[in-house]
């Protein structure tokens, strides 16, 4: 018998927040929020631009929206009532959906940076993604350079130490120079908030 298909969750209300995921017309949201972010994102975010354009915005969008139906990649756009305040998504890095282990990566828009909207979203992702979505396990990177990144993981679960650094896949867009300062949260379907990390 074959397995029944998977439709993924499209969108989620919570917080005064809507998550879902992006639409053809998306990409003037994404642009805006892209290019004004651009000193806030281009430390840890590789593929920051501050020339990114409409199109290829628009482009990027319709792609992540053809992945999320192929159940490819599942890129999400966080938004704060009609402006885009930043993207997360269920990355399927670790294997195939069939493995039900996802990472979560997000970021900010640089104008809601430092408001605490990094843990609200980290928060119901967790939440969505355990009930809704079906995952066994999920996944938070970060360099740990990143304070800010590092405390919005602290704050939806506690920390273990763990011994070495976290193995990278290096063709991997986000890798950064320096690859070996890593953390990762691991959280499972039993507990939620197990987790460990690198953080030296």
């Amino acid at each position: 018998m074959a397995p029944s298909p998977f439709f993924a969750p499209a969108s989620i209300s919570v917080d005064g927040l809507t998550i879902r995921a992006y639409r053809p017309g998306d990409g003037p949201a994404l642009q805006a929020a892209l290019v004004s972010s651009y000193e806030h994102l281009q430390p840890w975010m590789l593929w920051a631009t501050p020339d990114d354009t409409v199109e290829a915005a628009e482009a990027r969008c319709r792609r992540c929206a053809a992945n999320y139906l192929l159940n490819k990649d599942f890129t999400l756009g966080v938004w704060a009532g009609d402006e885009l305040a930043g993207g997360t998504g269920f990355h399927l890095r670790d294997g195939p959906l069939e493995w039900r282990s996802a990472e979560i990566g997000m970021w900010i828009r640089g104008s809601y940076a430092g408001r605490g909207l990094g843990t609200r979203v980290l928060r119901a992702m967790l939440a969505w993604g355990f009930e809704d979505w079906g995952w066994a396990r999920l996944a938070w990177h970060c360099d740990v350079r990143n304070i800010a990144s590092a405390r919005v993981a602290q704050k939806n679960g506690p920390w273990h130490a763990r011994a070495g650094p976290t193995p990278l896949n290096h063709n991997h867009p986000n890798t950064k120079r320096h690859h070996d300062e890593r953390g990762l949260l691991v959280a499972d379907r039993r507990s939620q908030v197990t987790a460990y990390c690198d953080v030296r």
